[in-house]
């Protein structure tokens, strides 16, 4: 059982961080509706401490993501200043060593949803649908990958919707026509880099691993379903 101070650290880690990230954002307006979902998420999460509580593993890779999206809805995403703050500290510029032309904050972002929320996602699935074997792994990888294209899609209409300078900020496409897609296959990467993570730790630690394997492609249900599935309900089958 997950003891409660520890939840209470991350939770205050991540509230005083993000009361820090409040004070003056660079838009406020685009701010305010890129927390929209953190708000939402963040109630669902609390709703649920007491009869679904996650590992300390889960709840510490959701607050660093959220922190992560905090950081980019107070400065806008296509504006965090990771650069300078690299030839600040260390001495060199990021975007120059890497070749990056253009603010690749969201892009590490969207990478970091699927690498730090795949776990959590994955223990939701193995403890309430008890998918086991390769359904707790892929299973996960492809809800990592909807959300993130159902996102793109809340994050077109928003922007539809408010027009203008705020619209742009939040969509943050930078000019590239192809932003939504790259951002969805980043997201899909680092779910699959997590899912490969934990895959090797449990080869390595779970000794009926294979067996499980095994079992979850097994066929549970010998008959087929659709038209057969009704006429055995009709005849009392």
């Amino acid at each position: 059982m997950i003891g409660r101070g520890y939840r209470g650290i991350v939770l205050g880690i991540f509230v005083g961080v993000s009361a820090w990230l409040a004070v003056a954002p660079s838009d406020r307006a685009d701010w305010a509706l890129e927390n929209v979902l953190v708000v939402l998420f963040v109630m669902l999460l609390g709703l649920s401490w007491r009869r679904f509580p996650l590992s300390r593993v889960s709840y510490t890779l959701i607050a660093v993501f959220l922190i992560l999206h905090e950081i980019g809805a107070h400065y806008t995403y296509s504006n965090v200043p990771y650069d300078a703050w690299c030839r600040q500290w260390l001495g060199f510029s990021l975007d120059q060593a890497l070749g990056w032309r253009r603010n690749n904050f969201d892009r590490v972002v969207h990478f970091a949803y699927g690498l730090l929320l795949t776990y959590p996602i994955r223990e939701f699935y193995f403890r309430v649908a008890d998918s086991r074997g390769v359904w707790g792994y892929l299973l996960p990888l492809q809800l990592v990958m909807a959300t993130s294209m159902l996102y793109e899609l809340f994050e077109w209409g928003a922007a539809e919707w408010f027009g203008g300078d705020l619209g742009m900020a939040y969509l943050g496409t930078q000019g590239d026509m192809w932003d939504a897609q790259k951002d969805m296959a980043l997201a899909s990467l680092g779910a699959l880099v997590a899912m490969l993570i934990t895959l090797g730790i449990n080869l390595a630690t779970q000794r009926d691993f294979h067996r499980e394997w095994r079992r979850s492609l097994a066929v549970k249900y010998p008959e087929p379903l659709g038209e057969e599935a009704i006429r055995r309900r009709l005849s009392g089958q």
